[in-house]
């Protein structure tokens, strides 16, 4: 349990802070960060060893993905948004793409927040006309200006990265990228 602030607000609803005391816990906030990038490492280790009957875990695909991101040229952001892309698959598999989005957002381009946020539904064009649903769902995203580049993260990275005898780079070759991304200052509501 972490010690209480030398300086504490007196309220106990929101509603009732003063300007002071929101500026105060700004300060506060600004003082001791979130150690994002730990947290990110920290989650992202915890989806190993999850394979759920493919041939690879999901540490392994999602090293896979950045891998084959960053041995085709792409940018830092990019190789980063694909080794993150399936963060969420352990905390909300319905939704896992949403999830990485939102975690994503403060410090990616727009275009690879759309890209990891509609990357399942362009992901079900491999696979989900076995469900019965529409393998071209992705469809009614075409027009959009992110519709083929993410057509092609999915084609050449996504989904060919369940390969077990990929040479596959290790996660200490990416983590300093992830530092660099989470450690850039980010616009915030406050």
């Amino acid at each position: 349990m972490s010690a209480m602030p030398a300086q504490t607000v007196s309220f106990t609803a929101m509603a009732d802070g003063t300007r002071e005391e929101y500026h105060m816990l700004r300060a506060a906030d600004l003082a001791n960060p979130v150690p994002v990038a730990d947290n990110v490492l920290a989650l992202l280790r915890a989806i190993e060893g999850h394979n759920a009957g493919y041939r690879i875990c999901r540490y392994r695909h999602v090293l896979q993905t950045a891998t084959r991101a960053s041995r085709d040229g792409a940018d830092e952001e990019t190789v980063v948004v694909a080794l993150l892309h399936d963060i969420g698959d352990m905390v909300a598999p319905e939704n896992h793409a949403a999830f990485a989005a939102e975690l994503l957002r403060p410090y990616v381009s727009d275009d690879n927040y759309w890209l990891v946020k509609h990357h399942d539904v362009f992901q079900g064009y491999y696979y989900f006309h076995h469900f019965d649903r529409d393998r071209d769902a992705r469809e009614r995203h075409r027009g959009h200006p992110m519709f083929e580049r993410t057509a092609e993260f999915c084609e050449k990275w996504d989904q060919t990265s369940f390969d077990p005898d990929y040479d596959t780079m290790p996660l200490e070759a990416f983590e300093p990228m992830v530092r660099r991304l989470f450690a850039q200052k980010r616009e915030t509501f406050v």
